[in-house]
């Protein structure tokens, strides 16, 4: 099990578990991370079953018993909590790179590290290049691995149905991953659109939300919690929620129909983007293989728009 990443875990392993195991990881995921440390009592009435189907479920994750998995639940908290500031203090970054833990800081130095390819006589800059190659390559191949087949082709058929509203939100830097996939999808089909920023503009679009509505949110650690909001406000409405978010999982996450988690393993305190950006470019990939003609014939009406504009 990746670090980090025991919801995503337990996603992973519903096809495995029996009914009643699987009513356990759906108590917890609808109430993650805070119903994993009610008592075992608690969790097993939550679910309608017995306490030793708890007990068996925890050992089906690999835990050997429930304050194993408890234990392990707080130190996961403490990773998803944690900002740039706090990985950059809590790491030697005059000397080592990352200890393999996702989002953990910083450059390699110029000493010898088994396995990393790095040799005494190298230059820090060449090190350091090497280094993030490594991490991203790692990231990017891990990411896309992990990434459940249901969710992701469950998110493609739901970006290519254009029956269906498209609406892109992000966060403080991931708003550059909504705007990235939003400009695909806009020349690929109809009713993609950015909620808005400004309060009265957002409130209108959030109130007119309807069944065939389809919010795609980006949340990351240090999560926002308007993200969680709309995700709530579209769910109700009947509408489709398909979320970008790291391996811990936002805590958006019980209220989306799709979730697609990213590795953020980076040789800087600061959270990498470059996993996720390789899933948008694969669900854009699924979205263009889906649409077919009708896709290439989008994009040629938008060229000879754009020529007769004059923006091209």
């Amino acid at each position: 099990m990746t670090s980090g990443a025991l919801a995503d875990h337990i996603r992973q392993k519903l096809g495995t578990l029996s009914p009643a195991e699987r009513k356990v990881a759906r108590v917890l995921l609808a109430g993650y991370p805070a119903a994993g440390f009610e008592t075992v009592a608690v969790l097993a009435e939550r679910a309608a079953v017995s306490a030793p189907t708890v007990i068996r479920f925890v050992n089906r994750l690999g835990y050997r018993g429930f304050p194993d998995f408890q234990a392990a639940l707080r130190d996961e908290l403490d990773v998803r909590n944690a900002s740039p500031l706090s990985l950059y203090e809590s790491a030697d970054l005059g000397r080592n790179g990352t200890d393999g833990s996702e989002g953990a800081g910083p450059a390699a130095d110029d000493t010898t590290r088994e396995g990393d390819g790095t040799r005494a006589d190298d230059a820090p800059d060449a090190a350091l290049l090497r280094h993030g190659s490594r991490l991203f390559a790692d990231a990017v191949t891990a990411t896309l691995a992990e990434l459940p087949p249901h969710d992701f082709e469950h998110a493609v058929r739901l970006l290519s149905d254009r029956k269906r509203r498209i609406t892109l939100a992000g966060g403080r830097f991931t708003h550059l991953l909504a705007q990235y996939l939003g400009l695909h999808l806009m020349q690929l089909r109809d009713d993609v659109r950015f909620l808005p920023d400004r309060d009265v503009e957002r409130t209108a679009v959030l109130a007119a939300l309807t069944r065939r509505d389809v919010l795609v949110v980006f949340d990351y650690r240090r999560y926002e919690s308007d993200k969680t909001t709309i995700a709530t406000l579209v769910q109700e409405k009947g509408g489709k929620v398909v979320l970008f978010t790291d391996t811990w999982l936002s805590p958006a996450a019980p209220h989306a129909e799709v979730v697609l988690p990213s590795r953020v393993t980076a040789p800087s305190p600061y959270d990498s983007l470059v996993p996720t950006l390789a899933v948008l470019e694969t669900v854009v990939a699924g979205v263009i293989a889906t649409l077919g003609d009708d896709a290439r014939n989008r994009m040629q009406h938008g060229e000879d728009i754009a020529r007769r504009a004059g923006l091209y």
